[in-house]
């Protein structure tokens, strides 16, 4: 069962850049980190795969199900929700595409923020979800 994000949580997603990210392996080892891009949208914490699905730490965090993040001073066990384009629970993608403009447009160049746009992107989506 998940919890839900406390808004200090929330606050601390929205202003820090990068998100350590940790999948765990079928033994529920924890598998190799990533730091990746996060954003909040609402009372909700999106990530994606720059570049789309075929990046290895989204493979694992799909197959894992489960993780965890570390950013700022927020450490959290997680949930992985596939809201990919086409999943069955696709997130509003548009939504996210703002956050991520809206976060990562200043101080990053296009050329970074573009491929966690882009169609491929959106095929590439996951929830956080709190555990």
């Amino acid at each position: 069962m998940t919890s839900t994000w406390s808004e200090d949580e929330l606050t601390t997603i929205q202003s820090e850049d990068e998100v350590v990210l940790v999948s765990r392996d079928p033994d529920g080892r924890p598998t190799s980190s990533v730091r990746i891009w996060i954003v909040r949208v609402g009372d909700e914490v999106f990530v994606r795969s720059a570049h789309g699905a075929g990046n290895r730490w989204f493979a694992r965090a799909l197959a894992a199900g489960d993780g965890r993040i570390a950013i700022g001073s927020v450490s959290r066990d997680v949930v992985f929700e596939d809201v990919s384009l086409g999943s069955s629970r696709s997130a509003d993608h548009a939504a996210v595409d703002r956050a991520y403009h809206e976060k990562y447009d200043v101080g990053y160049p296009k050329e970074y923020v573009d491929p966690v746009v882009d169609d491929a992107s959106h095929g590439a989506t996951l929830r956080l979800l709190p555990a």
